[in-house]
Formats: structure tokens, C-alpha cells, sequence
């Protein structure tokens, strides 16, 4: 092998290496948070972000003696994931508007604190928001306008 391709053989090598490293270090959105240890509650947005690498749900949650807890929770769809399923950036922002009351099913961090992985997301009235598959009737085609 010549020199030239020694040096593109190692280049190639270490590319992929590092390549390997940043898709393991994204994050473990699996292994961070306890699926067996997941609740529901009745919640009360605070603020909604639609963003990458996944969406963001911030809720209050009060608990039986009237403790007010502040959650922070990211949802397992990303943004792709959401808009193949009809929710838009639009669409989302304007079903979890501050103030809107929800049933949250989260699963909590491993680490502890008010973090967790928000895995479904209803209305009020038990209605399907986020977090599973696609809403009912046709399959929304999202027009650039509604990003």
C-alpha cells in the first residue's frame, strides 16, 4: 500500500471511530429513565418547546396534599416523528398552550429529580395528543407554512 493510501486508510478508520462516538454519546433516552416506575397524573402545562432533538413538556403536577411539583419532560418522538403523524409545530403549540390541563404518562429519571420521559399526552377529556401513533381520521400532509 502506498503512503498516500496508508494515510487514507487510517484517516477513514479514525472517521468512523469518532463517527461511532458522537452517535453512542447523543444521549440514552432508554437507559436514562425507568420505564417500570412510569405514572399518570392529571398536569397543567407551563411551557411547550417544539424542538430537536426532542420536544420538550414542561408541567405542573399537584399531589393529593396540594404540592405543586414542577416537571421538565422530553417526549421520545422527535420532531420528524411528529410532523409523519400530523403534528405540526402549529398544531402542537396550539394543543399545549400555558395553562392547559393534561393527563401526562411519564416514566421518571433514573437520576431523580423533576425530569422525565413524557410518554403519552392527553386532553382533558382522555383524547390522544402525543406520544403515540397517529391521530384519528386521514394522515395530515404538513405544509411548510405550518412547520
Amino acid at each position: 500500500m502506498t503512503r498516500i493510501g496508508t494515510r487514507a486508510a487510517l484517516l477513514a478508520v479514525a472517521g468512523v471511530a469518532l463517527a461511532q462516538t458522537f452517535l453512542a454519546a447523543h444521549h440514552g433516552t432508554n437507559i436514562s429513565y425507568d420505564r417500570s416506575k412510569q405514572w399518570t397524573a392529571m398536569a397543567v402545562v407551563t411551557e411547550f418547546k417544539y424542538v430537536n432533538p426532542h420536544v420538550q413538556l414542561f408541567f405542573d403536577v399537584t399531589d393529593e396534599k396540594g404540592r405543586v411539583r414542577h416537571w421538565t419532560g422530553e417526549l421520545l418522538p422527535n420532531p420528524a416523528m411528529l410532523l409523519r403523524s400530523g403534528w405540526t409545530r402549529k398544531r402542537s403549540t396550539a394543543a399545549l398552550t400555558l395553562g392547559t390541563q393534561i393527563i401526562v404518562t411519564a416514566a421518571p429519571a433514573r437520576a431523580g429529580g423533576d425530569t422525565a420521559l413524557v410518554l403519552r399526552v392527553q386532553s382533558e377529556s382522555g383524547e390522544d395528543l402525543l406520544g403515540l401513533g397517529p391521530p384519528p381520521g386521514p394522515p395530515a400532509t404538513p405544509s411548510p407554512a405550518a412547520r
